[in-house]
């Protein structure tokens, strides 16, 4: 992990992305499997996308599982900052959706507001 992973980056927002989700207050050091979502999940949904004789090289699984759980970390930060700011404790897929637009990932809202409304239906 370089440095600059170790401090979190900072949203063009100017929201704080060391904490990764809801308890924004608590920065502390966070255990390196504790912070990125498990290699095997993420191994089984590479797979998925490949011929069943294709295969994952573990630097490319690692680099993925990074990526994503930074990802995940990033919007999530900034949903939280928000929901800060309204003094609300809960983050919702809205706020999620939010955060992405803001962030810049306004081409994923559309269907991603399909998909949180299909799964509202369902639970």
């Amino acid at each position: 992990m370089t440095d600059g992973m170790a401090r979190g980056p900072t949203s063009p927002a100017g929201g704080s992305h060391e904490s990764g989700g809801e308890q924004c207050s608590s920065h502390s050091t966070v255990r390196e499997q504790d912070r990125y979502l498990p290699i095997a999940n993420i191994s089984r949904i590479m797979k998925r996308a490949l011929p069943t004789n294709g295969k994952i090289a573990k630097d490319a699984k690692e680099t993925v599982q990074e990526s994503v759980s930074e990802f995940i970390s990033f919007i999530t930060s900034e949903a939280s900052d928000k929901c800060q700011k309204e003094k609300r404790k809960t983050i919702n897929g809205d706020d999620l959706l939010w955060a992405m637009a803001t962030l810049g990932f306004e081409d994923y809202i559309e269907p991603l507001k399909i998909y949180l409304a299909r799964y509202r239906e369902v639970w």
